[in-house]
């Protein structure tokens, strides 16, 4: 009954509306001058659309997905603004009539027709600055696990078997991609009952099943969905087992079968073999194996080891349709393949002891006649903090109802407020954030966000995680807002920020796609697990390092310095170095007289911007488009083929040039290609190289705006100096996008230009940039749902 229970708190997800007070600005009124503006489009618009557009976009013709043919009346354009913001990008850039037209418009034309799109279906009033709304939004997967360990004080990962969290404008904190699957929801009970288990001793623990990815398997070479030992060694996880006991240790497996021998795998505890099994199964059916271990209180190290590695090359000699012979070689190679790792128990009657937890949560103990009382005082103070904000009378009464029916039914004191914190864990106020909004359906109220809710939006922004006691009280007492500067200096000092380092930057920067690119092991056979993980965890402590030292934030492409390892000095040829360095510890060293500048330079970086078994300028092209100067391509149109599908020969480059013959790739390739090219003197890798197989590399390049330069180093001082603007508002755009956890929106360029303004006036300074988004309109206001354009015309 208390399992059905639970889930009720989940039914008003979908209808969930926070209520409460707020203060409230002015109305976000936009005044619309009706009878000028549709005569302005009917004279001024569609005339210039006729005259230059409608061979490619109109009368059937929709070159690019895009076609006026409906667009004749001012509703239909109001209704597809999409549209009408790439005209409005692709006119004031110039691209759009393509140069090759002969009758251009006129300068005013082109500026008339840009004038009107911006002021009729983009409308700003820096006076009355709107702020947007939110998504109602749940707990990602890293918060969640954040916030349980904050909550409750128990540090392991409760969301690792959630699925994955989608991803919008580059972020997985989105509101508007965080959907809520029904398997989630049965993971949601799932892992409460884990949580509260682990550290609430009301009897024995029931056996509870914990699920290890290859993600979080050690020692292995897989990616992706599979844990691999590709040689002779062994796999293993950390388990911590709470109490002694029988345990199932279970390994879903199959091999690459190769050899007269079938795939030979060990399951060992603490080192100690426990069964040799023979994996028969091959490639896309796996079989799940089972061995009972008993384990006694403690963590554990549970491994499963590969035996009989098998490898073998043999050259055969064929004959084609032709008659002709040609050389081919064939590979054996014998794999064991891991899709996870599972324990389930404890199978025992032991009580495990007393947790730091249970103490937490029980921080008093009821005397006769006081069980009630005592109850509600923990349940409030426990929801309090689940919830980020106090819970009011009527919530806790609610919980109540389910701590006397536990007593009613015979449950003990501890196991029927375990029951209530249960429904806490899986109910809204827990798994979304929430805030109090008067008016959420209407566009033109505009309210500022409560204490508690400010406290919300700053933790999860620099923490990922749920506010401390410190912004609790500051919220309670609401004067978080007085004291926000200091705070947001104290939470970037606290060692939680290596938040925006594991989320922020590993998102930014695209660190997490390291953990599943797959360089040509034939080409590159140095490439091994070690070096992956360098790589990444130097451009980690790199950001952080400009994090932590409040370093301007332009040293991200003009910094001659990195953090290396013994691994990746080797890996960039750094040589003189003043000390030597370990394997595990990332040093700060110099980078004079080696070519590399900043993270545009970082191994990293060139190798998951690079192909299996080449460079790919294009992909690099595309990365610093998005990521370095806000400005990313559109969608190759259909039907392009790829460059590998070309029967052209010569360098790379000389085959791009090829490539860009073609008039539909031609426009975006200007823009991405000059990019990615100056990086040619670095592999697939991040290698330094001088040559491209047999040819010098080829670097010079001049970008679509007129700046050239001869190779990375000139770009970098371009992108730093004369596209300093554009890298600011890039990293402003998406500075303001993961700490909204929304796309922005043509309504946010007044935002937007004030944090830039600010950042410029603090010289850069990244806590400028991080001090600026707080103190944002967006970030401190919200307004009601709707469109407030739409709503204009409609009144």
């Amino acid at each position: 009954m208390i399992r059905k229970l639970h889930f009720l708190w989940l039914i008003p997800v979908a209808l969930a509306v926070w209520a409460g007070a707020a203060r409230q600005r002015p109305r976000a009124n936009l005044a619309v001058d009706r009878p000028a503006v549709e005569r302005q489009f009917r004279e001024g618009v569609l005339p210039v659309l006729r005259e230059h557009c409608w061979d490619c976009h109109g009368d059937s013709e929709s070159k690019g997905g895009v076609n006026f043919d409906r667009h004749t009346n001012l509703v239909a354009v109001l209704g597809d603004r999409g549209t009408w913001e790439r005209v409005l990008q692709t006119v004031r850039s110039g691209e759009m009539p393509p140069k090759k037209r002969k009758v251009q418009p006129t300068a005013q034309e082109r500026s008339h027709l840009a004038g009107w799109i911006d002021r009729t279906l983009f409308p700003v009033d820096p006076d009355r600055p709107d702020p947007g709304r939110v998504t109602l939004r749940r707990l990602n997967r890293v918060e969640y696990n954040h916030t349980v360990r904050d909550l409750v004080g128990v540090d392991f990962e409760p969301a690792a078997d959630f699925p994955q969290d989608d991803v919008g404008y580059g972020f997985d904190n989105i509101g508007d991609v965080l959907s809520t699957p029904p398997m989630l929801l049965e993971k949601y009970l799932q892992a409460a009952e884990d949580i509260l288990d682990r550290g609430i001793v009301s009897g024995p623990i029931p056996p509870r099943t914990t699920r290890f990815a290859p993600s979080r398997i050690e020692g292995h070479a897989g990616s992706g969905a599979l844990a691999t030992l590709s040689t002779r060694g062994e796999m293993s996880v950390a388990y911590p087992a709470p109490v002694g006991g029988d345990y199932l240790f279970r390994v879903q497996a199959y091999g690459d079968q190769a050899g007269d021998e079938k795939v030979q795998m060990a399951l060992r505890a603490d080192g100690r073999e426990l069964e040799q099994i023979e994996v028969r199964r091959g490639r896309g059916n796996p079989k799940l194996h089972e061995h009972r271990v008993r384990l006694e209180a403690g963590t554990h190290r549970l491994s499963v080891a590969f035996l009989n590695d098998f490898y073998r090359e043999t050259e055969l000699v064929r004959t084609n349709a032709r008659g002709k012979t040609f050389k081919e070689k064939k590979i054996e190679d014998r794999n064991l393949q891991v899709e996870f790792i599972e324990v389930k128990g404890p199978y025992s009657d032991e009580v495990p002891p007393l947790h730091a937890m249970h103490r937490r949560i029980f921080f008093r103990q009821p005397s006769p006649g006081t069980t009630n009382r005592v109850a509600r005082e923990i349940v409030q103070r426990f929801t309090d903090r689940a919830f980020r904000r106090p819970a009011t009378t009527a919530e806790i009464d609610r919980l109540m109802t389910l701590f006397a029916r536990a007593q009613g039914e015979g449950e003990g004191f501890e196991g029927s407020v375990k029951q209530v914190l249960t429904a806490v864990l899986v109910s809204p106020q827990f798994l979304y954030r929430g805030e109090p909004q008067a008016d959420p359906d209407d566009p033109g109220a505009i309210h500022r966000v409560s204490e508690h809710a400010l406290a919300s939006r700053l933790s999860y922004f620099l923490w990922s995680t749920m506010p401390d006691e410190e912004l609790f009280t500051l919220a309670r007492k609401g004067r978080l807002r007085r004291n926000l500067g200091s705070q947001v200096r104290r939470m970037l000092a606290d060692p939680r920020s290596r938040a925006l380092v594991d989320n922020f930057a590993g998102q930014w920067l695209q660190l997490r796609t390291l953990d599943i690119v797959a360089p040509d092991d034939r080409l590159f056979p140095d490439f091994d697990p070690p070096l992956r993980a360098a790589l990444r965890a130097e451009t980690e402590a790199f950001f952080e390092h400009i994090l932590r030292k409040d370093r301007p934030i332009t040293e991200f492409l003009t910094a001659d310095y990195t953090f290396a390892n013994d691994r990746l000095a080797r890996h960039y040829g750094l040589r003189d170095l003043p000390a030597p360095l370990g394997a595990s510890s990332f040093e700060k060293v110099s980078l004079a007289g080696t070519g590399r500048r900043g993270v545009l330079t970082h191994g990293s970086v060139l190798t998951l911007t690079s192909n299996p078994n080449r460079t790919s300028p294009v992909k690099r092209g595309k990365w610093i488009l998005e990521n370095i100067l806000a400005s990313p391509p559109p969608p190759p149109p259909p039907g392009v083929p790829a460059l590998e599908s070309k029967e052209t020969h010569g360098t790379l480059r000389q085959r791009m040039d090829a490539h860009r013959d073609n008039p539909m790739c031609a426009s975006c390739h200007a823009k991405m290609d000059p990019l990615g090219f100056a990086f040619e003197h670095f592999d697939a890798v991040g290698r330094y190289r001088e040559q491209d197989g047999d040819a010098p590399v080829e670097t010079r390049g001049e970008l679509v705006s007129g700046e050239r330069f001869s190779d990375h180093q000139e770009l970098s001082r371009v992108l730093s100096e004369a596209r300093q603007a554009d890298f600011i508002r890039c990293l402003s755009e998406k500075v303001l996008t993961y700490a909204l956890g929304r796309g922005l929106e043509y309504y946010d360029r007044p935002a937007l230009a004030a944090i830039e303004a600010r950042v410029r006036q603090r010289g850069l300074r990244f806590s400028a940039l991080i001090e600026a988004v707080v103190d944002s309109v967006p970030f401190q206001y919200r307004r009601g749902d709707g469109d407030p354009v739409l709503n204009a015309w409609k009144d």
